[in-house]
């Protein structure tokens, strides 16, 4: 952290990501913290991104003193005497000082896009998704400098923060104001694309409307490869903090007998919630990892199935990492729809077995249960917690739930390695209702491909993980690729970013920028929309 210091510009919060406190066995000390910095904000998190630690400066500019109470859903570890600040605060206290960080602005803020960005297609993705909108107090902006400067290559759906959806929501409508129809953006690229679009609407049948109406970027819900899908709601923490019906196996440091961890927001909030979103096009997500979270979500839905009746409304069980056998089936019966982080057994799937037990253990992230009782079930990186975005190691996780220990976690979850790859493609398309477009590979839906060195289907399924990623390619067009005589190496890929998208290329020649033969054959059609001659 000192040599981060040195590097982080005068007047920035110096900020470190990814410590494990369950290996340390503790958490660094404010003392310690303040030994980086004495007047700077100083702020670590750990790779579970659900607890840290703050230097004296981070707590006074987020206006925590020792007289500061605990709020709902965390906790602040105090001194020896039972009411100095220790340093570590965890969940909804560790949001009260993160949400302080100063706004991230001008380069810096242009390459959270472009770097991450970059970063997903390296592993593969063609499409992300980020359901932690608000968790920063510039999310919002830089969301929308990411649209303004067309800095994405990947498709990006958004879920907002529950406590910052009428923020984001305001901000949405913004967009839409900006860039709808009714007042146009300044931008004859844009205008064009408009103009192609209502032209095929208005003439249904064509094979220039039917491309246009297949792609998920013209279709409104995305502007400029961005798409605000829903809200995320935390319903517990991590491994230590996951809310159990029963008591933990073994109690965490500095918890008491017959710990269960806790609730993190009121029954009716979240209930409001449903009641307000259930029958629209706003998906609910809901972080949960222990199965009295599952229980407070599945009692929200079921009151809402009750008033409202049922809709395709998908809720999302973020991580699920334990439901029991009677949740499973209520989960199928509200359409539920668990994403596993099954990458997140490999480090922490020790701890999780000493923590919550043999049987929990055993049948946590139950993909197997699920694939059985006939739920659409996905894998989800939770990058940076992971802390790369990697989608082979999620597969390979799901297939061989091993821990670095050797024990095989659960082994009647495992899934075979078509179960695995169809969890981050077709089930990953359907979890966010855009499996009419991606997923699979189907004349109508998008070119979105990726291109591997080896078949995961046909590689020793240990060594899924390994494979490396050739090249991806979005809609028709390379977005990244990699030397395949260097692909062991790291820093061996080269991420294209910056090239304007196949819609945005009527007027240019296709030959200049990479596309492939069926992008080139797409661009034909639209360049004759955009000149008025009839499609073929």
């Amino acid at each position: 952290m000192r040599a981060q210091a040195a590097k982080v510009p005068a007047g920035d919060w110096i900020v470190g990501f990814g410590f494990s406190g369950n290996a340390l066995q503790r958490y660094p000390s404010v003392a310690e913290l303040d030994a980086v910095s004495s007047d700077r904000p100083v702020m670590v998190v750990d790779s579970s991104g659900h607890a840290g630690a703050m230097n004296s400066a981070a707590f006074r500019a987020a206006g925590v003193s020792a007289a500061t109470p605990d709020p709902a859903g965390g906790r602040f570890e105090r001194g020896p005497d039972g009411r100095s600040l220790a340093g570590k605060a965890e969940e909804t206290a560790l949001n009260l000082v993160r949400e302080k960080r100063p706004a991230l602005q001008g380069a810096t803020a242009d390459a959270v896009a472009t770097r991450a960005s970059a970063l997903w297609a390296s592993y593969g993705q063609t499409t992300a998704q980020e359901c932690g909108v608000g968790l920063g107090s510039d999310d919002i902006a830089l969301v929308r400098n990411a649209i303004d400067k067309r800095l994405l290559t990947v498709d990006l759906y958004l879920c907002a923060k529950d406590s910052h959806v009428d923020a984001m929501a305001g901000a949405a409508a913004k967009v839409v104001k900006d860039y709808g129809r009714l007042e146009p953006r300044a931008d004859a690229a844009f205008q064009r694309q408009e103009n192609l679009v209502s032209d095929a609407a208005a003439r249904p049948g064509d094979t220039t409307g039917l491309l246009l109406s297949l792609r998920p970027d013209l279709d409104r819900r995305y502007v400029n490869r961005v798409r605000l899908g829903g809200i995320k709601f935390w319903l517990d923490g991590s491994i230590p903090t996951a809310w159990m019906s029963q008591p933990y196996a073994v109690n965490p440091p500095g918890t008491e007998p017959g710990y269960r961890a806790y609730q993190q927001i009121p029954d009716a909030v979240l209930e409001a919630s449903f009641d307000r979103w259930w029958t629209s096009k706003v998906q609910i997500n809901m972080h949960m990892n222990g199965d009295a979270a599952a229980e407070q979500a599945l009692r929200a839905i079921e009151k809402a199935v009750a008033k409202h009746g049922m809709s395709d409304h998908r809720p999302v069980f973020v991580h699920a990492s334990y439901l029991r056998p009677d949740q499973i089936r209520r989960l199928k019966a509200v359409g539920g729809v668990p994403t596993f982080l099954t990458s997140g057994l490999i480090p922490g799937g020790d701890t999780v077995v000493k923590l919550w037990g043999a049987e929990r253990a055993s049948n946590a992230m139950a993909a197997m249960s699920m694939e059985k009782a006939g739920i659409p079930f996905t894998f989800s990186h939770d990058a940076p917690v992971s802390p790369q975005p990697w989608i082979l190691a999620l597969v390979d996780a799901g297939v061989n739930r091993r821990t670095p220990s050797g024990l095989v976690i659960g082994p009647e979850q495992r899934v075979t390695p078509y179960l695995g790859l169809k969890a981050v493609t077709a089930n990953a398309a359907w979890q966010i209702k855009e499996e009419t477009s991606k997923g699979t590979l189907e004349v109508g839906k998008l070119a979105d491909l990726v291109i591997l060195a080896r078949n995961p289907l046909r590689v020793d399924p240990a060594a899924i993980k390994d494979i490396p990623v050739l090249k991806t390619i979005k809609e028709g067009r390379t977005i990244f690729r990699r030397d395949p005589a260097t692909a062991a190496a790291a820093g061996a890929g080269l991420p294209l970013a910056g090239l304007p998208c196949p819609h945005e290329l009527v007027g240019a020649r296709a030959e200049e920028v990479g596309l492939s033969p069926q992008a080139r054959n797409t661009l034909a059609l639209l360049r004759g929309a955009a000149a008025g001659g009839a499609a073929p």
